[in-house]
């Protein structure tokens, strides 16, 4: 992975990603060159605040001119480690899990879900598209034997930390968690939780905010 997100702050990385998704974009379009205005019109943020994010990349963009799309493009595939290809395990073969695996993006981006774990006896043994699902008790050696980079978690809250911390032991340091729970890891773990209800939450109070 680049050195430059050693540094750079979360938010940062986050408004990174929106950016290359905007770049791609302005791509297929044929455009060549880009203004930070453009990219702070697509993405609801300031020029000045886009300056600032990229600006942890380096020196980029001329005045007057803009970015240039390929260039920039290419530097934040860098930044964001989307030159490689990851190895992620999904803990979960029910309805998210499911739908987490047929996410096309996942594997044009490169997180290729090469492993699936379930305890539940009437999955396990079966397939998941390609991939034969492997129960619980094999966790550690398919963590291993599949060199995996990457754990989605999309297992009931119960039972979430108790296979996180088989998955830390087993040397695993970066966690996309679906789990309805805040998960407890060490701090060299890298950890980031997707909450469907959190964000449902925060639309209600829009809502409610709105319409009061």
């Amino acid at each position: 992975m680049n050195d430059f997100t050693k540094r750079i702050p979360d938010a940062t990385v986050r408004r990174l990603s929106l950016y290359l998704r905007f770049l791609e974009d302005f791509g297929r379009s044929g455009v060549t060159s880009v203004a930070s205005e453009a990219l702070a019109e697509r993405g609801g943020a300031t020029a000045a605040q886009v300056r600032k994010d990229l600006s942890y990349l380096g020196s980029f963009g001329k005045r007057g001119l803009g970015y240039s799309v390929a260039e920039l493009t290419g530097v934040l595939r860098g930044v964001l480690g989307l030159d490689s290809v990851w190895r992620v395990a999904l803990l979960g073969a029910g309805r998210i899990g499911t739908a987490l695996f047929e996410y096309e993006p996942f594997r044009a981006r490169g997180f290729n879900i090469t492993t699936v774990i379930d305890n539940d006896p009437c999955k396990v043994g079966s397939h998941l598209g390609d991939i034969r699902i492997r129960g619980e008790d094999e966790l550690e050696c398919a963590l291993r034997d599949d060199a995996i980079d990457l754990v989605i978690v999309a297992v009931p809250a119960v039972v979430a930390q108790g296979l996180v911390d088989r998955v830390v032991t087993a040397g695993i340091k970066a966690i996309l968690n679906y789990a309805p729970t805040q998960l407890r890891l060490p701090d060299d773990v890298a950890l980031r939780n997707v909450s469907m209800l959190v964000e449902l939450e925060s639309l209600s109070h829009a809502l409610t905010r709105r319409t009061g």
